[in-house]
């Protein structure tokens, strides 16, 4: 196994004044409702774990957020790649190998038995697979659906790649009018930078971007809320 490679992530001080005169506060959404809450977790499966070591660094703190949410009566949705068959657009835009690797990538069999090392879907999670980028965009999955069922209003987004399909994801869901956390040392990219710089997009004009730790609070205040 390669040495699990943590982020060094960071917004820009800018950014955050920039929110912060815009709307009075670094943050946007300052509580959740944790049983109109769900984790998404977006293409952690072995195909991507053996492309990127960052993979295992992020799955402690995944799996610390499924077991928060499911104590505190949310959601936990896995999703994984598709096969979407073989396109001509894929062909051109990737070449015929590559495409074809990426057709694969989610792996075969039962979503549950699909999901990388360390990790593992429990009853009542929701299992779905995608067919493009975004889990999110129209007639890619039932996500969109099933969360809608479960009556959830804020969706936690974690997964790889942070720039590809976590950030299309994120985006879809702010469109969707999902309130929208994107969660940073939960996501693992192709190297700091980009990261960084996906963070940087969605923390200015699609959601916030939390770590852990502030999710996790978030959950644990939600719970205390007397109803």
């Amino acid at each position: 196994m390669r040495t699990p490679k943590v982020h060094s992530w960071a917004i820009p001080e800018r950014e955050y004044a920039r929110q912060e005169a815009r709307r009075g506060r670094r943050h946007a959404y300052q509580s959740v409702d944790p049983t109109r809450t769900a984790l998404l977790v977006v293409d952690l499966v072995p195909f991507f774990y053996e492309a990127n070591a960052t993979c295992f660094a992020i799955t402690p703190n995944v799996r610390l957020l499924a077991d928060a949410l499911r104590v505190a009566g949310g959601a936990v949705a896995w999703v994984v790649p598709g096969d979407p068959g073989s396109t001509q657009w894929a062909r051109e835009f990737c070449g015929e190998e590559v495409a074809e690797m990426f057709r694969r990538s989610g792996g075969a069999g039962p979503i549950k038995g699909r999901l990388g090392p360390g990790l593992e879907a429990q009853e009542g999670d929701i299992l779905v697979e995608k067919t493009a980028t975004s889990a999110l965009f129209p007639g890619s999955s039932t996500l969109d659906y099933q969360l809608r069922e479960r009556g959830i209003e804020t969706v936690v987004v974690t997964g790889t790649l942070t720039e590809v399909c976590v950030a299309g994801t994120a985006r879809d869901a702010a469109t969707l009018g999902y309130r929208t956390i994107l969660v940073a040392d939960a996501t693992a990219g192709r190297d700091d930078e980009s990261h960084n710089a996906t963070l940087t997009t969605i923390y200015r004009t699609f959601g916030d971007v939390r770590s852990t730790d502030d999710v996790l609070a978030l959950v644990a205040a939600g719970c205390t809320v007397v109803t």
